[in-house]
């Protein structure tokens, strides 16, 4: 598997101990920082990468205080930026428990999310599923359409010939669905998602790039958008990434990364899901190289995940949260004080130029902002970013925003290994709370940032997901990719459970929180864990222009057409229907509707119309 020889540097030997890149030899004392990156770089796109080398902070006799925030609310267009910093990022192990067994879990049980056993059903057999998200409005509420639950994921052929790491480069959104308002009781043990196949026409995202030159496309994580309840349109933000690679799988030049969007509509009958159109893609964002950091300026830079919403204290205004890095070249921005955090005077206070030599200022993640300056959501514009991690982290991957009891959360993930210098945190959910859109945020429980993360012993070196230490906890990369939901239900894929890789979804977990504290709730499902791929709609869209319309139904005769009505699982639809209306999220049809739809049950045999009358009437 790549990644798993020694690395070899002119004049320094790196060795993997437990997974981790250690410097040996006598040039170990002349390690620049330069070099010490180079040997963390991910051996493929999408990769986890090695992690930093790391400063026991457990020999320091006690730990910073975290950073003062305020959640002071700023203006959206407003040329502020809060800092997740060095000092809140050290409550990450100030709060790890340094006398566990080794390979036990050290992270407060409150965080941690529970074992995933090892034998977790498949998802799907063909095809390998990771980022996962939901169909839903400007709030971020989850629609059903037409008595189904979508879901769209990132997805890679389990029988293509490469395997599950390479499985980035080859990433195409695909699509599943399943009966809405069916109990977890009575779904297999999977979740029931049928695959409906890839999301775009063949080659669609391909004309982003038309005349450029590249070796491989990929479809990253994004957002589907309900334009309007009651109705089949659908907007999707995505991320169409480029790579331009040798045969050896370096870069020939650095991967193009387009946050892109298409129009199409979601269609349905009574036994499937599909969609139309979706076949002009839309390039919104690129880096600008000003906020956010460009190829030019770092060949491994990040930005993808777009996830738009509005705030509703700006109606109309349609905002995107993406992730990114801070602009400047690789290796040459230093941090500054600001991104250390310390209160004046703190004993254990870093030192800014300690922390600038040791090789942090490589990892420089934050959360961006855009706003859409149509109402058609085609153009965009950058705004300063929400939050950044200078000298913290290098990935704060698929940010969501959550609004709740008014106040406003940031949710984000990132790994073990994308952690910088002297800085170390599980696998897992970070959260961030403020009082608007744009806040001196606050991260959540003990200003660590963690709310929920793989059971992970701090003491142990990392290792990989496809480089385990054996001397750490078997489920530290159990899952990721988390999506929190309406509820605070929370979403994931599972990669690696006791060395058994996953690619399929990860059972739901429920997280509780108010203010800045968060806690997962054991009592949901069993023991803390749900349902495989329980991701329920909280919203019900009936589209009765399309219930009647739909091709797939017009085609059949009038008996092939009832018959699969009565003989198909029909029932949750006219439960959704029917709930929808009594609490008024499902307008009632139009006249026209209306007398169509009784026209048609009219025209059927009686006992045909018996049979659809009793069940509605019943209910």
């Amino acid at each position: 598997m790549p990644g798993l020889a020694p690395r070899y540097l002119p004049g320094l030997t790196f060795t993997l101990i437990a997974g981790a890149a250690v410097a040996a030899g006598p040039a170990a004392a002349q390690i620049t920082p330069m070099q010490r990156e180079a040997a963390r770089v991910a051996p493929a796109p999408g990769v986890m990468p090695w992690a930093a080398p790391q400063q026991r902070t457990r020999s320091i006799p006690g730990f910073a205080a975290p950073t003062l925030h305020s959640q002071k609310a700023y203006g959206p267009l407003d040329d502020y930026t809060s800092r997740w910093t060095r000092a809140d990022a050290r409550q990450l192990v100030a709060t790890s428990n340094p006398n566990v067994k080794t390979g036990a879990n050290s992270l407060p049980a409150r965080v941690t999310m529970p074992d995933i056993p090892a034998d977790f059903p498949q998802t799907n057999p063909d095809v390998w599923v990771w980022d996962t998200w939901t169909l839903i409005d400007k709030r971020a509420n989850q629609f059903s359409y037409n008595g189904w639950e979508v879901i769209f994921c990132l997805t890679a052929d389990r029988h293509a010939g490469y395997g599950f790491d390479d499985r980035h480069v080859n990433a195409r959104i695909g699509y599943f669905y399943r009966r809405a308002n069916v109990p977890a009781s009575r779904r297999p043990a999977d979740g029931g998602w049928i695959y409906g196949g890839h999301l775009f026409p063949e080659g669609a995202s391909a004309k982003v790039a038309a005349g450029e030159a590249y070796t491989e496309n990929a479809q990253w994580s994004g957002s589907t958008r309900l334009l309007k309840p009651g109705s089949n349109d659908v907007q999707v933000f995505y991320t169409d990434l480029f790579f331009n690679r040798t045969s050896g799988g370096g870069n020939i030049t650095p991967p193009d990364a387009v946050i892109t969007t298409t129009l199409g509509k979601i269609h349905a009958d009574f036994t499937h899901v599909w969609f139309t159109g979706l076949d002009r893609h839309v390039p919104l964002l690129r880096p600008d190289g000003r906020y956010y950091q460009s190829g030019a300026q770092n060949e491994y830079y990040s930005f993808r995940d777009p996830f738009t919403f509005e705030d509703p204290r700006y109606p109309g205004a349609n905002f995107m949260v993406f992730e990114g890095n801070s602009a400047g070249v690789r290796g040459e921005t230093p941090c500054d004080k600001g991104d250390l955090g310390y209160r004046d005077g703190d004993p254990y206070a870093e030192n800014v130029g300690t922390v600038n030599s040791s090789g942090a200022i490589f990892q420089r993640a934050n959360i961006g902002l855009a706003v859409a300056t149509d109402s058609d959501m085609q153009h965009w514009r950058f705004l300063p970013p929400l939050i950044s991690s200078n000298c913290v982290n290098d990935q704060t991957e698929r940010p969501q925003m959550y609004i709740k009891d008014g106040k406003y959360y940031v949710f984000t993930i990132s790994h073990r290994t994308t952690f910088a210098a002297g800085m170390d945190g599980p696998d897992g959910v970070y959260g961030f709370v403020g009082n608007g859109i744009r806040s001196d945020f606050q991260p959540m429980n003990w200003g660590s940032g963690l709310v929920l993360g793989n059971p992970t012993d701090l003491n142990t070196a990392a290792g990989t997901d496809f480089s385990p230490n054996p001397d750490q906890n078997p489920r530290t990369f159990q899952s990721y990719s988390h999506y929190v939901q309406k509820g605070g239900l929370v979403e994931s894929f599972i990669d690696t459970v006791n060395g058994q890789r996953g690619g399929s979804l990860a059972p739901t977990v429920k997280i509780t929180f108010k203010g800045a504290s968060s806690a997962i709730d054991l009592s949901y499902g069993r023991n803390g864990l749900g349902g495989y791929g329980d991701i329920p709609a909280n919203k019900i869209d009936v589209d009765w222009a399309g219930l009647i319309a739909d091709p797939d139904w017009v085609g059949l005769s009038r008996t092939d057409w009832i018959g699969a009505f009565l003989q198909s699982d029909w029932a949750p639809f006219v439960d959704a229907a029917l709930q929808g209306l009594r609490s008024g999220q499902v307008p009632l049809p139009s006249s026209a509707q209306n007398a169509r739809i009784a026209g048609f049950i009219g025209s059927l045999p009686s006992d045909q119309q018996k049979a659809i009358w009793s069940y509605v009437g019943s209910h």
